[in-house]
């Protein structure tokens, strides 16, 4: 029995069960999510961010809308008042902060399109500017500007009917992928709508420069040479050729103040040029009743998008940058 008892003393102890670790999470990596997935978890996180902070937000959409505002009515007194100071400060702001945009955010492609843009257009200013004005120097401008505006013109539409065709649901019967098609529309639409604008705009330079050489033009006051009986004001050439003269031979148009032009030259100085005055006399012009075909009309509406986009592109970052200043100086984020 006492062995028995030693036996029963000598027997292990059973150890107490050690708890099991929990398992570990998986970290979730970013590197593993597709696009869709980041970019969802991103907004999922800025909503958390922002979330109570309703009354922020709302304080923040009224300085907005105030500074909005306001500088709307700067720029319409500053339009009216100083006209060819804001054109060329709206020029200089169109040309420069896109480019600060494309070289921060790694847009190579739009990049590369400027520079062959600005190169291209520099020549044709710098042959505008040129005292003596050579007689083809007129019909060299207006007819790069208007290959300009076309092209601009082709890609605003192609952009505009791929943003429709994607919001339509289109784009799934020929398996392409919603991102691809709306952003292949919406670079399409900005190019056509910037580079028309920027072309109008140097085609206005150009034109009063060239205008204002040949002498049957001036901006503010009378002009040095009187228009003689077949010469074009634009270009300074004669407008009918003899059969022995170098010349260019094309249809003629006549104003409702009775000067005649090229055909080329007027369409380039009214569609182009963004002139609506006669070249010589500076009289009222018609547009309506030189652009009679309905398709050509499309290009004069198309013109009057144009003017109004260049206040998004040129001044629009410039208010959002007083905005972020005015809310940076208050402590709101």
């Amino acid at each position: 029995m006492a062995a028995g008892v030693a036996a029963r003393k000598a027997a292990p102890v059973p150890a107490a069960p050690v708890p099991e670790a929990p398992a570990k999470q998986e970290q979730i990596s970013h590197t593993k999510l597709s696009a869709d997935d980041a970019w969802n978890l991103q907004q999922e996180r800025m909503y958390k961010m922002h979330r109570g902070h309703e009354s922020m937000h709302v304080e923040m959409i009224l300085i907005f809308l105030c500074a909005l505002i306001i500088a709307q009515i700067v720029l319409v007194q500053w339009r009216q008042r100083h006209g060819r100071s804001y054109n060329l400060v709206t020029l200089l702001q169109m040309w420069v902060v896109p480019l600060y945009f494309t070289i921060k955010l790694y847009w190579w492609r739009f990049l590369s399109m400027w520079g062959m843009f600005s190169v291209i257009t520099s020549y044709i200013l710098f042959r505008a500017t040129r005292k003596p004005l050579s007689g083809r120097t007129p019909r060299l401008v207006y007819k790069w500007f208007l290959l300009i505006y076309k092209l601009s013109y082709a890609f605003g539409v192609v952009g505009y009917l791929a943003i429709m065709f994607t919001m339509c649901g289109f784009n799934l019967f020929f398996k392409i992928k919603t991102r691809d098609s709306m952003d292949f529309g919406i670079v399409s639409l900005f190019y056509g709508l910037y580079y028309g604008v920027m072309g109008r705009d140097f085609a206005e330079i150009c034109s009063d420069y060239m205008a204002s050489t040949i002498g049957f033009y001036s901006i503010t006051g009378m002009p040095t040479r009187s228009l003689s009986d077949g010469i074009c004001a634009v270009c300074g050439q004669k407008i009918i050729v003899e059969l022995d003269e170098e010349g260019l031979i094309e249809s003629t148009y006549q104003l409702s103040c009775n000067h005649v032009f090229h055909e080329f030259c007027i369409r380039g100085w009214c569609i182009v040029g963004k002139k609506q005055t006669c070249p010589y006399c500076k009289e009222k012009v018609d547009l309506k009743r030189m652009i009679s075909n309905p398709w050509e009309r499309t290009h004069f509406v198309y013109g009057q998008i144009l003017d109004w986009v260049r206040y998004l592109v040129a001044w629009q970052p410039v208010v959002i940058g007083i905005v972020q200043g005015i809310n940076y100086s208050l402590g709101l984020e």
